[in-house]
């Protein structure tokens, strides 16, 4: 769960809950209302997921991190630039981007072995 910085962790939840402290445009950056339950939920955008999941690596896992990486690109579930805005909000852009990069270049890797496969059947 993602709150203020300087707001009160809620107490006795029936829920185990992990808090994170976000401030400023981390906090407030790619926020989307969806509707659950007939609840209004808050819920961060995918490309402020990846990011986050990079500022956070040493707590939730390196691989945790690479994995919402894989999964956002190859299912294009956001843009390798909409990535790049949030880790620059996040201030981990100099570590998303060696993975960014090759990411995207298995993914161009890919494509254009498709497009000879597709065109050498011809």
């Amino acid at each position: 769960m993602a709150i203020d910085a300087k707001s009160w962790s809620p107490s006795e939840s029936e829920i185990p809950l992990r808090i994170f402290r976000f401030s400023g445009k981390a906090l407030t950056a790619s926020v989307e209302e969806h509707m659950i339950e007939q609840v209004p939920v808050k819920i961060y955008c995918a490309a402020k997921t990846v990011a986050d999941c990079f500022k956070f690596r040493n707590k939730i896992g390196l691989d945790v991190a690479l994995e919402a990486l894989r999964e956002s690109l190859q299912g294009r579930k956001c843009t390798v630039d909409a990535i790049w805005k949030h880790a620059k909000i996040c201030r981990v852009s100099n570590v998303i981007r060696p993975y960014l990069e090759a990411m995207t270049c298995i993914e161009l890797a890919s494509m254009i072995n498709s497009d000879l496969t597709r065109y050498s059947e011809k």
